[in-house]
């Protein structure tokens, strides 16, 4: 990476691990040199030594977190970037945004917010003082900042719908590396799921799915962990599914069992709670490796994955379409073979990390 212009990526939780897009979109930059600016350090397989943290573990640092979250503001967090001196930041998340709007409007550093789903359906539609002061942090992230990416057009939309200036949206999708060649080698799992074991993710509704293809008893894979971690594992046990659970992996262990399986599955649903996904990256993976998906009909996946040409789609919630589908590319192999190679070919067409960061960049140009 070069460049002579600074980006500070700002991210307050500095990093977790499910959060692989924020440092591929990072790391990607050719024309700019990137800074991670956090509150807090994040102990997971992403975090980096040279991360610019805020606050430190110490109990002064505790106190500078608290009066940030609570203000919006902070002195050390001024003098770091007014030391660093960056041409733009760019926040991930609404809340972030809020978070570092105050500090770089008082420095006259331009702003881009990018906005992922649940900072802009869980988080603002939240019961009583906490959904308020998170629409009315979201008003005042959108006012200050010069720029609002969204992942999806879902999420566009819903962030015009909370108060963003319609001129100032843009869908942006993050992407993915996308290897030179095709993934090849032998296939050790039949279905893999790569994510939060919460509800939007769908997981129980994959287990319930694979269980009722019994006859088939498919090898499954899940990657990740969470607050519903123990219910499936014990839910998958008790329907006898023949099911895998590696708890959370670093990145390129992650890329590598989605490449050694037949099927990804992501069978994403709003949750009670309004929480919904902008885009998941994990589908963005699968196809990079040519693994076709199966998911679902959810927010910004129909921009990826089209019905039977480069995956199959059923409703949120559908157990039993969910099941159907996965019957379909388990046991048609002519068809799972043209899924995956139209799936490398729409991720190489339109979600390559490579060219969606130099747009990216010119963005970055067009605020500064």
């Amino acid at each position: 990476m070069s460049g002579d212009k600074v980006a500070v990526i700002w991210r307050s939780c500095l990093l977790p691990g499910s959060e692989t897009f924020v440092r591929h979109q990072g790391d990607a930059l050719t024309d700019w040199r990137p800074v991670y600016l956090g509150a807090v350090r994040v102990a997971s397989p992403l975090s980096r030594d040279t991360d610019v943290v805020v606050c430190p573990d110490t109990p002064r640092g505790h106190r500078e977190w608290w009066r940030l979250r609570v203000t919006g503001g902070s002195p050390r967090l001024h003098r770091l970037l007014a030391r660093i001196r960056p041409d733009v930041v760019h926040a991930h998340f609404g809340g972030d945004g809020w978070l570092v709007s105050r500090t770089v409007t008082q420095l006259g550093i331009p702003l881009v917010v990018t906005l992922h789903g649940l900072d802009v359906t869980r988080q603002p539609a939240a019961p009583g003082l906490r959904g308020a002061r998170h629409r009315r942090n979201l008003r005042t992230a959108f006012d200050r900042a010069a720029l609002i990416l969204a992942v999806s057009g879902p999420i566009r939309d819903r962030a015009v719908e909370l108060g963003a200036d319609p001129a100032k949206v843009r869908v942006h999708h993050t992407g993915v590396p996308v290897p030179p060649v095709p993934v090849a080698g032998p296939k050790n799992w039949d279905v893999v799921f790569v994510g939060r074991f919460v509800e939007k993710k769908g997981v129980d509704d994959l287990v319930e799915a694979a269980g009722a293809l019994s006859d088939l008893r498919p090898r499954l894979l899940l990657i990740g962990t969470g607050p519903l971690h123990e219910r499936v594992r014990a839910r998958a046990e008790h329907l006898g599914v023949d099911a895998t659970f590696l708890g959370a992996l670093p990145p390129a262990e992650v890329i590598r069992h989605i490449a050694e399986s037949r099927i990804l599955a992501a069978p994403s649903r709003t949750a009670a709670d309004g929480d919904t996904e902008g885009l998941p990256t994990t589908i963005l993976e699968a196809g990079s490796v040519g693994v076709p998906v199966v998911s679902t009909y959810h927010s910004g996946i129909p921009e990826a994955v089209g019905h039977e040409l480069n995956g199959l789609l059923s409703a949120e919630g559908d157990r039993a379409g969910l099941a159907a589908n996965l019957r379909r590319l388990l046991t048609d192999d002519a068809l799972r073979e043209r899924l995956g190679v139209a799936a490398r070919h729409r991720v190489e067409a339109d979600f390559n990390l490579d060219h969606q960061t130099h747009h990216l960049q010119t963005l970055y140009a067009s605020v500064t």
